[in-house]
């Protein structure tokens, strides 16, 4: 795809945003496409998937929030109330929870993340619609099209009940049993499909530009969205369109970020500047896979006991904990993932050009310019 700065509003370049934003929903359903005997209907998940997709991508992405929070020396010194207050809160709150019902903690942890998954590609969209007016029709469609692309399938999976995958256990869905709305719902997708085109192409028609990584994003999730969940009924297809589309994007958008902030701002500890250049790549995510390695190391050992072979504790005793130990442990365990959906609603807002914190006290002009050209005053959050 050619470089197209002036025209199109990527974020950091033609090239990364497509190969790091844009494809990966695309280039997991042609992964499906290519192996349909790994991801055949079943809820069987090989070792080493759940290894690439669940520990190396979808936790450990959890992590790269570190990298504009708690590992940022100014973020502390002008959000430092919300850096502490977050996770004690989202603690308390979770030993609470658990402590009346273990699956009313996973099923609230479930519809946290799906708003945390559905508002990130809301968020995408907005940037990559900054360049133009966020209210009017234009906008509304653009909005109705992400959230349905969404919705649709989730609305789905809930009528048409349980499937071959959960988001995190069985039952952490509330099903209804109302499968005479599904055929309402499938026409209304499609004719919301049908507008967002007809749209599109009436907005390309009239300013003679066709914003492609808007159209990308959407149509690329709603593709992932549909075969990982509606078409696909296998734990490997819902979980590598569901983990790659989501983790790698959020990755690469800390990514440029950092970049533009501790490499080309020259601002921030020494230690950020240099995982945020291409030297430090590997280092980058590294530290993330080590978080990952480690977290999950200890879900398994104390909570799931599904993948010994990988932790190296298959001949570690076995310890079942008791019901009041693991409402403290559980919570904090899921501390990090929780604390990750929270606080992805205020780091991110683009306005002027400028990443900033949603609150931020100082509004400081040095956060800025994570893409690429001056555009008129737009807000968005990725979340």
């Amino acid at each position: 795809m050619p470089d197209a700065r002036p025209t199109q509003p990527w974020i950091g370049s033609a090239w990364t945003d497509t190969v790091f934003i844009l494809l990966p929903p695309f280039l997991s359903l042609a992964v499906i496409a290519l192996f349909p005997a790994l991801f055949q209907n079943t809820a069987d998940m090989p070792e080493t998937g759940w290894v690439a997709l669940v520990l190396l991508v979808d936790v450990a992405h959890v992590y790269s929030t570190l990298y504009r929070t708690y590992f940022d020396p100014e973020a502390w010194k002008q959000q430092g109330a919300l850096l502490r207050g977050i996770p004690l809160g989202a603690y308390a709150a979770g030993v609470l929870v658990y402590s009346i019902s273990g699956p009313l903690f996973w099923r609230l942890l479930a519809y946290i993340a799906v708003f945390h998954f559905v508002r990130q590609q809301y968020g995408f969209l907005r940037i990559y619609s900054r360049k133009e007016s966020k209210t009017g029709w234009w906008a509304r469609i653009d909005r109705w099209a992400i959230y349905g692309v969404t919705l649709y399938p989730l609305l789905w999976w809930h009528l048409q009940g349980p499937r071959h995958f959960n988001w995190f256990l069985d039952g952490d869905f509330v099903f209804v049993s109302a499968t005479g709305i599904v055929p309402v719902l499938n026409t209304a997708y499609v004719l919301l499909l049908a507008v967002y085109l007809f749209a599109e192409g009436a907005r390309t028609w009239r300013q003679r530009r066709l914003n492609v990584p808007r159209l990308a994003l959407v149509s690329g999730t709603a593709a992932s969205w549909y075969f990982g969940i509606v078409y696909f009924n296998g734990d490997m297809a819902f979980t590598i369109t569901n983990v790659v589309s989501h983790g790698i994007p959020y990755m690469a958008l800390v990514w440029l970020y950092g970049r533009k902030r501790y490499v080309r701002g020259g601002r921030g500890p020494q230690f950020l500047q240099y995982l945020f250049k291409r030297k430090g790549l590997l280092a980058f995510v590294g530290l993330l896979f080590v978080f990952a390695f480690v977290e999950e190391g200890l879900w398994d050992l104390a909570v799931w006991k599904e993948h010994p072979s990988v932790f190296g504790t298959g001949r570690w005793p076995q310890v079942e904990l008791p019901k009041e130990a693991l409402a403290f442990l559980v919570p904090l365990l899921a501390l990090p993932q929780l604390t990750h959906y929270i606080l992805d609603g205020f780091i991110w807002k683009i306005k002027e050009e400028e990443f900033r914190w949603k609150k931020d006290p100082e509004q400081t002009p040095e956060v800025r310019v994570l893409v690429q050209e001056k555009a008129p005053e737009s807000t968005a959050a990725v979340d």
